[in-house]
């Protein structure tokens, strides 16, 4: 198929584009990699009026650490994420998540700011964002704001930006000593989105008790779901077994699967139990290793 007409516009500069899109509103599109975008246009589900291409703006395409708090531009490829040292050093659930990604063709074209700006509750990097506390750069003609991962998304492929603004860059802060964080997921085939997936960061306090939590799911709602009360229950206590088995039944209830072609919503609720478990277990060890990842 091929998508409806459309113009193209290649930005000059941020200010180029954003002046671009403040004038067509939501009839433009930002176009980075377009590998969500491009095939929901030749399926015309979707009928931007306007394409404003970001690859000639390479300012947008960078990462940097500073004080292990990770900050990436809105150009960056997932296979130059994937493959960094740093990130890997310093923002390990981020690192991890990402070999689970689609296949590396589309790694190689795809961006995190695109995928985020998509809002797809299947994909893996909302919720990690939600783990990882991450804080979205959203910038516009008029201005610039940061807006919390856990208020940026609102509904199926629905964020918190606005029709002037694009989203310019994800900060993720630092990782506090003696933290572990893990993801895991199921799907049908490498590749393919998951029929659900789980990430989760700890944090032990100095006697050894977790100081702190948090659980998101993929393709278990809406949008990427936060098991807030599931996190609620590890605070303060030791990190074993009966304990992550209690924030797992947790997060079983909190989510709110609809199911698709490949699985029930009984067996994606299933899957977010099994999976919190694991990914809980995994990044308790971790923590008390001393090794995030």
């Amino acid at each position: 198929m091929k998508p409806a007409p459309f113009r193209y516009a290649a930005a000059q500069s941020l200010e180029h584009a954003l002046a671009l899109k403040a004038e067509a509103g939501e009839e433009a599109r930002f176009l980075a990699g377009g590998q969500s975008l491009i095939p929901a246009m030749n399926f015309r589900l979707a009928q931007p009026a306007m394409l404003i291409d970001l690859n000639p703006l390479d300012d947008l395409d960078y990462i940097t650490v500073d004080n292990g708090a990770l900050r990436i531009g809105a150009r960056t490829r997932y296979s130059r994420v994937e493959h960094c040292a740093e990130v890997a050093r310093w923002q390990p659930l981020l690192a991890e998540v990402l070999p689970n990604i689609a296949h590396p063709q589309i790694r190689n074209r795809g961006t995190l700011c695109g995928n985020l700006s998509n809002a797809d509750p299947a994909s893996e990097l909302p919720a990690v964002m939600l783990a990882a506390g991450a804080r979205m750069h959203a910038h516009s003609a008029g201005g610039d704001r940061w807006i919390a991962a856990a208020d940026f998304f609102i509904n199926l492929f629905e964020t918190a930006l606005q029709p002037d603004e694009m989203l310019v860059e994800i900060e993720l802060p630092a990782l506090p000593a003696r933290s572990g964080t893990c993801f895991i997921e199921v799907a049908r085939r490498p590749g393919d989105y998951a029929m659900a997936g789980v990430a989760a960061s700890l944090t032990l306090d100095a006697n050894g008790r977790c100081g702190s939590a948090s659980i998101a799911l993929c393709n278990a709602g809406p949008t990427p779901m936060a098991a807030a009360a599931a996190a609620q229950l590890l605070i303060g206590g030791v990190l074993d077994a009966e304990a992550i088995a209690a924030a797992a039944a947790q997060a079983q209830e909190e989510v709110e699967p609809n199911g698709n072609v490949h699985c029930t919503a009984d067996y994606q609720r299933h899957l977010a139990g099994v999976l919190t478990r694991r990914a809980l277990t995994s990044a308790a060890a971790r923590a008390r290793q001393g090794t995030s990842a």
